[in-house]
Parts: structure tokens; sequence; C-alpha cells
């Protein structure tokens, strides 16, 4: 592993362009691990094009935005895709053009890709991963304000609010280190877990009206229809799925978010492990936080009965 880690620091040494994707409908550690590696890369080498690339989120625009290339700009560059477990699920799909393909992940590694590829479910998030390699070969890489915040906004999303079982003591070790860039932390949990009136209106209806099965698999369906009577888009909805976790007897939940092509589906679990069911439906993830997608309602019916086969 470490041989890995310090071909990667070699690799980004050596390219002048460097090229940073992650995964589609990105969230806060796709986001912070991306822009957190654009900026610390630019503020250790400033004379290096760094580019981060991909479809913006207008609810995350504090983390950082999108940079818009031409195609030529990957020629002869280093590709670095973070945070994304399979290659279907990359934004922008010229990942492939460029002189090498790196893969920086935490996710389980079903899916193989990439010259070089660093994989580790023990860490929290992509970005307390690339955090950890910069503190371990920390010549040449310096740490700034900015870069630290990006990074800090993954962590905190991703271990929920450091209450998650993957937030271990390396975890929080990684967390102190980067207090110390002056990040003003109650900002970035602000912007993270404030909601709007209109999310906890919706909120409250989900406490209202979800359903659950003998087994203790509890769901709730949000439709077009019901986003626009609340006034509140995807993200924001399916940031709530944790609604579901505060209920006493709910071992699983889930969200089944419609979509203009497909319904995605948001799983969590208390203690069952989830992951081998997100793959049965075109999904993935770790084992107690998992996502997957289906394309008709009936599918979700099925869904819901592969997570009750889980439950012992």
């Amino acid at each position: 592993m470490d041989n890995k880690k310090a071909e990667i620091i070699k690799a980004i040494k050596k390219y002048h362009t460097i090229i940073i994707h992650r995964h589609v409908n990105p969230d806060p550690d796709a986001l912070g691990s991306q822009i957190g590696l654009k900026k610390l890369l630019k503020h250790s080498y400033p004379s290096k094009e760094v580019y981060a690339v991909g479809e913006e989120m207008d609810k995350l625009l504090f983390i950082g935005d999108m940079d818009v290339i031409s195609d030529n700009k990957y020629k002869g560059a280093l590709v670095i895709v973070c945070d994304t477990a399979n290659i279907s699920r990359i934004s922008d799909s010229r990942f492939d053009h460029g002189d090498m393909l790196i893969k920086i992940d935490h996710h389980p590694d079903y899916e193989q890709f990439g010259d070089l590829s660093w994989v580790d479910p023990s860490y929290s998030s992509a970005s307390e991963m690339l955090v950890d390699l910069f503190l371990e070969f920390p010549e040449g890489f310096i740490m700034n304000k900015e870069a630290a915040k990006s990074f800090y906004a993954g962590i905190l999303s991703d271990t929920g609010n450091f209450m998650n079982g993957n937030t271990t003591p390396r975890t929080l070790k990684i967390v102190s280190h980067l207090r110390t860039y002056n990040i003003q932390p109650e900002r970035i949990h602000n912007n993270l877990n404030v909601k709007a009136k209109n999310a906890s209106r919706l909120q409250k209806d989900i406490l209202m009206s979800f359903k659950v099965t003998d087994k203790g698999v509890a769901y709730f369906i949000i439709t077009e229809d019901l986003l626009k009577m609340y006034g509140v888009d995807r993200l924001e909805a399916s940031n709530l799925v944790n609604t579901l976790s505060s209920v006493r007897g709910n071992k699983i939940w889930a969200f089944f978010i419609e979509y203009p092509s497909e319904t995605r589906v948001r799983i969590r679990s208390r203690n069952i492990p989830i992951a081998s069911v997100a793959r049965q439906f075109n999904g993935g993830g770790h084992s107690l936080a998992s996502g997957a997608t289906i394309h008709s309602w009936e599918e979700v019916d099925q869904v819901i009965q592969a997570l009750d086969q889980a439950c012992p």
C-alpha cells in the first residue's frame, strides 16, 4: 500500500497538467476530496495546471466550483478520479483521455480501473484519505485554509457529523489537524446541516407517513409531485434519509427518490450489511450506507423484499 501511495505522489510531482474527476450527483465528500485536492496542489505548485471537472451542485458551491476545459487539456495529463467506485458513475466521460489514470477511493473495490488504484475502505471518506496521504508524504506539499475547508466538509458529511461508526481515532486526528488552519468549522456545519423551512416540513411528513415492514425495514417514496408540493429539490430531500434512523425499531431505512428517467434509492442501516442488496439493483456502496437505481415503481417492492431478506 505504501508503494501505491508513493507512486501517486511521484505521478503528481511529475505531471504539469492534472485533471480531477469524481462521481456524478456529487455529495460533499466527492466534492470535498476533488476540490480539496485541487486547492492543495495549486497552492503547492502554482505553475501546474490543475482542474476539477464535472457537473455543479448549487447547494454545494460553498465547497468550490467546477472548471470548464477543452478536450486538448487531457493530452499528456494526469487524471485522478476521487470517491468513485464504478466507471459508470464517473462524471465527465473524458476521464480516460489523459496519459495516466489514478483511482483514489474508500468504497469497496468491486470494479477496478486506472493505471494505479489506491482503495482503502478503512477510511471514512476520500477526503480523509487525501489528507492522510499528504501528511505521510509532506515534502513539496503545503496545506492551506481553503483546501482544509473542502476536506473538512467531505469528512464531516461522510461521518454523519462524526457520529457514524466509520469515525476512527485516525479520522479525529486528521480533523484536528485540519482545524489548525482556522477553517471556521461552524460555518461548514451550518452549510451542510441547517435545513430550509420547506425541507423541515418535508421531514415532518416523512416521520408521519413512512412505512415499515414487520422485519424493521422503513421506507419512504419521494415523487416529483411531492418535491413540487414542498418546494424541495432532490438533494435536499435525499439528505433527509437519516430522519428514519431516529425511530426505534427501524433496522434498515431507505428513500426512493423519483428522477426524470429513473428512481434512485438511498439505503442506510444500523448494523445489518446492505451493500450486497444495493449491488442487485445497479448500485453499491458501504456496508451500512449504499445506493441503488431502479427504473419502475414495481421494483420498489423487490428492493424492500431484498432488504427484508437481509434482516435476521
